[in-house]
């Protein structure tokens, strides 16, 4: 959905639909929302890498007596780690960092996200730098945390290509 149009070109459209469901103001609705922008993103990348694994790894592992499930986990996956792991840090950050569909959806100033609060601290008239810099290293701690499990699969993905060659 996000990949056709850009997101201003659908907020109406998803403000009626989450309205008419009853989630708009709903946290959830948030995430309906940020899940539906990111998907299309992480579908294509998974789906370029799952098909860049040869098939002819999950026969020989089927020829060894792995089960379909069994040579997906242990032949596949491992190969494509790279690509979920780029897809997962990347969805993640765009509704981490995305803050207007939450100027939208979100009325309650207890639901606000941390992208909204910043950028409530620096839309008044008197800034307090003290107060943004505090929010800007705490909106980057879930950043790093994701980022450094990860970071071995994203370098792997772009040093040595999708299949480690």
């Amino acid at each position: 959905m996000g990949a056709l149009l850009p997101p201003v070109a659908l907020m109406v459209p998803l403000y009626v639909l989450l309205s008419a469901i009853g989630i708009r103001t709903s946290l959830l609705g948030l995430m309906v929302v940020y899940t539906s922008f990111a998907m299309p993103f992480c579908i294509w990348n998974m789906r370029a890498a799952f098909q860049a694994v040869p098939k002819e790894l999950e026969e020989s592992a089927f020829l060894d007596g792995a089960t379909p499930w069994v040579a997906f986990w242990r032949v596949t996956m491992p190969l494509a780690l790279p690509a979920v792991s780029v897809a997962a840090l990347l969805a993640f950050l765009l509704g981490y960092s995305e803050f207007a569909m939450g100027w939208l959806f979100v009325e309650s100033s207890q639901n606000v996200t941390l992208a909204m609060a910043i950028s409530g601290i620096v839309g008044r008239g008197t800034q307090s730098w003290s107060y943004l810099a505090a929010l800007s290293i705490l909106m980057s701690m879930p950043v790093v945390v994701i980022f450094l499990p990860l970071q071995r699969h994203l370098l792997d993905r772009f040093l040595f290509g999708p299949l480690g060659d």
